[in-house]
């Protein structure tokens, strides 16, 4: 029982994380990027990546790890399906941002000027997966209650 609450408890945390993140990295890219703008971002982007890793963990432990219902209850729950469709989307959305943002960061690092023109798009795409995620916590208070 201890167990199933302290992954419960770290998987709603990992939600905290992961929507303050990717909304902070939405308002920085919309920033201004200079030097101070662009450590902004990539301070929120690191923390949207520590939130996937903690999300991704406990939910595949939570679902598959036989500490909850059981994985045929998973996969046949509507509920859970319509979470994973939108853990997809979110993560096909992120492959933009994510291979731009790797090569800002090398760019940085070397004392070279980041190519940033895409930045409002990346905001836009964070805004989405905050919305994303928020869609997901809705089907999971749904699940909870039986629904699905």
């Amino acid at each position: 029982m201890l167990t199933r609450w302290m992954l419960a408890a770290i998987h709603l945390f990992g939600f905290a994380m992961a929507i303050g993140s990717v909304w902070a990295r939405g308002r920085a890219l919309n920033g201004t990027l200079d030097r101070a703008g662009l450590k902004r971002v990539f301070e929120a982007d690191s923390w949207w990546g520590l939130s996937a890793i903690i999300l991704i963990g406990t939910g595949l432990y939570r679902a598959f790890g036989g500490v909850e219902k059981g994985t045929q209850y998973y996969l046949s729950n509507h509920a859970f399906l319509g979470k994973m469709a939108c853990v997809i989307l979110i993560l096909i959305l992120e492959v933009a941002p994510m291979l731009a943002l790797i090569k800002w960061r090398i760019a940085t690092s070397r004392g070279q000027a980041a190519d940033t023109h895409l930045a409002g798009r990346y905001a836009r795409i964070s805004y989405i997966q905050a919305v994303l995620l928020l869609v997901i916590l809705m089907l999971a208070t749904g699940m909870a209650r039986g629904i699905g």
